[in-house]
């Protein structure tokens, strides 16, 4: 999959590190470094060579470039004027019959104009480029955040899935549990199926399940499938049945957000493939599982990387340096032009005047020199002080945009601070949560704990495998963020 843009420009930048160099891209795969295949199972290089290959903002990005790229070699001599008259009857002269006029005259700009038009160009060209660096990278930056967010929500819903099943089985052995405290033996009489005696439990209202079931004077009269010592043996087993209503409840919720999940899945999978210009429904993989990334970098290091590789600093500088050529450009403009050229009238001569013409009917060869005057200096000095406003405001923004970097690098780099803490905090917890969990299997099997012990245990394990997710996700896409800055790989 590649896509052919080839472009050769020798591009100077002055005090940030370039030196004279060819550009000579026969891919968008050697611009962004990235020489794998895209595969069946594709990785996130490979969708980041899909978005730069198929996104019609980044080639419109490129086509702006190139266009400003071609204007370096428009500056050049005004074309030659030639004017031609022809009279419909030949004028008489005393050299004879003048039939037509003929001029050419070429004109030329003042000294070095032509140069500082190509080095103006030049440096706005070098700006273009700079402006599709940057939206090649907060391209990359949307596809990496998207697809950290695919990836977060697939191992959300995995997880919701393992929990689901484990509250499953948890239902079915508190369904037994429940029974065999319902039917002590099966000679008491009340051998109801369980699902009869768990749908006539949830008839019975909260009060009376969670307090036993105890009559009271205001007790309703028991009914003819419900014997008093069917109440009392389900009485006594009323803790099972709340075990049994609290994980249903558990089980609804989990149900209920793994639907939510998926209504989410399926809006960044939309999202993903309109980044990657694609069909709204095709096919992501995502193979890979987020695991913790480390910073090589210090923080101090990074900004300095930052101030000195990111394409909008390096554009508005290219542009003061454009500017500063327009403002020279401006002056030049003020000199005069001068121009060469040639004056060639034939004649034709007359006969039968009497007069021997043979040594005076001769076409004339006039050489000729023009000159321009710019008097008016008032369009001189307002084209200069633009060329120096616009210049002014160049560097403004560049200083400018300097302090919202820095405001972005610092909140992108507290971002992965606080993540990394988290993560290991979660990290922490999950292992106590899990050791808590065995020590109450045990108590459970010694008759010390309810399911409700372990079931609290069990969602507060997956309430910190979802934060640690969360906080893996912020990791990668604040490190996404910070590289995006820097214009570099800060990562192994």
């Amino acid at each position: 999959m590649k896509i052919k843009i080839v472009f050769n420009r020798r591009f100077r930048k002055s005090g940030f590190g370039f030196q004279v160099f060819d550009f000579k891209i026969l891919t968008l795969l050697i611009l962004f470094g990235v020489f794998s295949e895209v595969a069946m199972s594709q990785t996130l290089e490979d969708y980041l060579i899909i978005a730069a290959e198929n996104n019609p903002g980044l080639k419109a990005s490129y086509a702006r470039f190139q266009a400003a790229d071609a204007r370096i070699s428009q500056p050049g001599l005004p074309d030659p004027e030639m004017q031609i008259g022809v009279f419909l009857q030949p004028m008489e002269r005393y050299m004879g019959n003048q039939t037509a006029d003929y001029r050419i005259m070429q004109m030329f700009p003042w000294f070095g104009s032509i140069k500082t038009q190509k080095e103006e160009a030049k440096y706005m060209a070098q700006a273009q480029y700079q402006l599709f660096e940057e939206n090649k990278n907060q391209l990359f930056y949307q596809v990496k955040v998207t697809w950290y967010e695919l990836a977060r929500l697939r191992e959300e819903k995995e997880l919701m899935r393992s929990n689901l099943e484990y509250l499953k089985k948890l239902e079915e052995l508190s369904l037994v549990r429940f029974q065999g405290a319902a039917n002590p033996s099966n000679s008491s009489g009340t051998n109801q199926p369980m699902e009869s005696i768990i749908s006539t439990t949830e008839g019975v209202s909260s009060g009376n399940v969670m307090g036993g079931m105890n009559a009271t004077s205001t007790s309703k009269t028991p009914t003819s499938s419900m014997s008093p010592s069917n109440l009392s043996s389900m009485g006594s087993a009323s803790p099972g049945m709340v075990d049994v209503l609290e994980i249903r409840l558990e089980i609804k919720e989990l149900e209920n957000q793994l639907e939510i999940l998926e209504a989410n899945e399926t809006a960044f999978q939309i999202k993903f493939n309109q980044i990657l210009s694609r069909e709204k429904d095709s096919p992501i993989s995502i193979e890979t599982k987020l695991t913790p990334v480390t910073l090589d970098w210090e923080i101090k290091a990074i900004l300095d990387s930052i101030q000195r590789n990111n394409p909008m600093l390096a554009m508005y500088e290219q542009e003061a340096l454009a500017y500063e050529q327009k403002a020279r450009m401006a002056k030049l403009d003020g000199n005069p032009m001068f121009g060469l050229g040639v004056n060639y009238v034939p004649f034709l001569p007359r006969e039968n005047d009497g007069i021997d013409h043979s040594e005076h009917s001769m076409d004339m060869l006039m050489p000729m020199f023009t000159m321009t005057l710019p008097i008016f200096r008032n369009k001189t000095e307002a084209k200069i002080k633009e060329a120096n406003f616009l210049q002014e405001s160049a560097l403004y923004n560049k200083k400018q945009t300097e302090n919202l970097l820095a405001m972005e690098w610092a909140n992108a780099y507290r971002d992965w601070q606080e993540a990394s803490k988290n993560l290991a905090l979660y990290n922490q917890q999950i292992d106590l949560v899990k050791q808590q969990v065995n020590l109450l299997t045990t108590a459970f099997q010694a008759g010390t704990s309810s399911y409700s012990d372990i079931l609290r245990a069990k969602q507060r394990i997956l309430s910190y495998e979802i934060k640690r997710l969360s906080a893996l996700t912020i990791q990668h896409q604040s490190l996404a963020q910070l590289e995006a800055l820097a214009g570099i790989s800060l990562s192994k």
